[in-house]
């Protein structure tokens, strides 16, 4: 089995050609938005977090820099002296504490803050349980801008993102401040909006492709009209392109009825000039068939009034090839097979009693075929069975793809393949008892084939000879 190639672009047409541009565009449409969407909003999300850990670092910032409470007056105790001032330290520490607020005083949180002061910890969060922030020196950045945010790991290895602060304290002394948030923070919202922007995107985007695929319906809507008129031109119901049309139509429309116009009256001159030879042969004919008429000799008149029939003959014939060419083919033809079929087995049956004539026609065929060349081809067929045929005679028409199919067949002895072969050229007969020139085969696969159909004979299931003749049917009526 072949495979078929697949089709270029060119092949395509233009109402495809239209909504697969327009379905591309609309589809970089939603993927640059989405896009958009997921940039803004992921910088909206990373902000707030931002925000929130700048609002923490900035308690604990003031915290260290605001100034020491004063020392605690020493106390007496049993068996104790006075006992002395607090260090800096341990008071900075107290202080920071006390700043330790939701969501980081929760002890198995996920929100953290330390402080750093030389090189130890100074405080820390109660979320973090007396452990560490892991914060590596090559630890990836995430964002940029004033809310660039740090990434790091938890006490647990869970994956966090922070912010720093560097803060000088009095004495030289410098202290860092630590503030982390999770990363599913930010991850866990941007992951839920952008699954519903995605969904409301694709469902926008479906919508906007079905409303470009009905606007090109309807935009292309009187182009489908157009070719619906010229079809009724083709098949000869109308005469002219009829309707009305858009602005960017009309100019068309205009064109194509003037070409139709030209078209016909080349057709009618060349009907004129068909007329003027036929007349200018059939007069010297005639005139040759009444001279003959006239003579004493019996044979000589015979035998010329046989030619000057068959002079006729061939005349009427090429006359029929011209009128055909004339009309530019069968396209606008429009002719009922079974109706002609009827009437023609009707005439034959009443010159011939003595054959039992059977006809199955098929109603609704109609060949595009002139009415007097198909009345031609069947007399021909039917003329030629009824002289040979025994006692009877049949014509049954069938569809077979797009064309229709007379089969003629009768009950007489038929013919060889040679003899078949032979009675197919013109001037051949077999039969030399029997009136006739042996021209009716041949002519009329002629003429069928003038029409692109064709003449096939062989063995009837009858028992005599069975001509097939297959002419192409006329367009449909629109």
């Amino acid at each position: 089995m072949s495979l078929r190639p697949p089709r270029s672009l060119r092949d395509l047409s233009l109402r495809a050609r239209l909504t697969l541009s327009a379905a591309l565009f609309v589809l970089a449409a939603v993927l640059l938005t989405g896009l958009l969407i997921g940039t803004v909003l992921e910088r909206f999300v990373r902000g707030e977090v931002a925000g929130r850990l700048d609002l923490q670092i900035a308690a604990l910032q003031a915290a260290l820099l605001s100034p020491p409470p004063p020392d605690a007056p020493p106390r007496e105790g049993p068996g104790r002296g006075r006992r002395p001032p607090e260090p800096p330290a341990p008071a900075l520490a107290r202080a920071l504490a006390e700043v330790d607020g939701a969501p980081f005083d929760r002890p198995r949180g996920d929100w953290f803050w330390q402080v750093e002061l030389e090189d130890r910890i100074l405080a820390r969060s109660r979320s973090l349980r007396g452990r560490a922030l892991d914060l590596r020196e090559d630890a990836p950045r995430l964002g940029g801008g004033p809310n660039r945010l740090l990434t790091g790991l938890g006490p647990d290895g869970e994956a966090l993102v922070l912010r720093e602060q560097e803060v000088d304290l009095p004495g030289g002394r410098e202290a860092r401040i630590l503030a982390a948030a999770p990363r599913g923070t930010i991850d866990g919202p941007l992951r839920d909006v952008t699954l519903q922007v995605a969904a409301t995107l694709t469902g926008l985007g479906a919508l906007l492709v079905a409303a470009i695929f009905a606007q090109v319906r309807f935009g292309l809507k009187p182009l489908d009209a157009l070719r619906t008129a010229l079809a009724r031109v083709r098949s000869g119901e109308r005469e002219t392109v009829e309707g009305r049309y858009p602005a960017e139509l009309e100019p068309l429309q205009r064109e194509l009825n003037a070409l139709i116009e030209q078209d016909a009256a080349n057709l009618r001159q060349s009907r004129l000039h068909v007329a003027n030879l036929a007349h200018g042969l059939k007069t010297p004919l005639a005139t040759l068939s009444a001279a003959a008429e006239r003579l004493p000799e019996p044979e000589t008149r015979a035998r010329l009034l046989d030619l000057a029939a068959l002079m006729d003959r061939r005349v009427r014939h090429h006359l029929r090839r011209a009128r055909t060419a004339a009309l530019g083919g069968p396209v606008r033809q429009r002719t009922d097979l079974a109706r002609h079929g009827e009437d023609l087995a009707a005439t034959l049956a009443k010159f011939d009693p003595r054959v039992r004539l059977e006809t199955a026609l098929a109603p609704g065929l109609f060949v595009a075929v002139d009415r007097e060349d198909l009345d031609e081809m069947l007399g021909n067929l039917l003329d030629n069975a009824c002289r040979h045929a025994r006692a009877r005679v049949v014509l049954e028409t069938t569809q077979h793809g797009t064309q229709a199919v007379a089969r003629i067949a009768d009950d007489g002895p038929g013919l060889s393949e040679t003899e078949i072969d032979a009675v197919v050229q013109p001037g051949r007969r077999l039969d030399e008892t029997r009136p006739g020139h042996g021209f009716g085969l041949p002519i009329t696969a002629e003429i069928a084939g003038l029409y692109g159909g064709s003449l096939a004979l062989g063995r009837a299931p009858e028992g005599g000879l069975e001509a097939r003749l297959a002419l192409p049917l006329s367009a449909p009526a629109a």
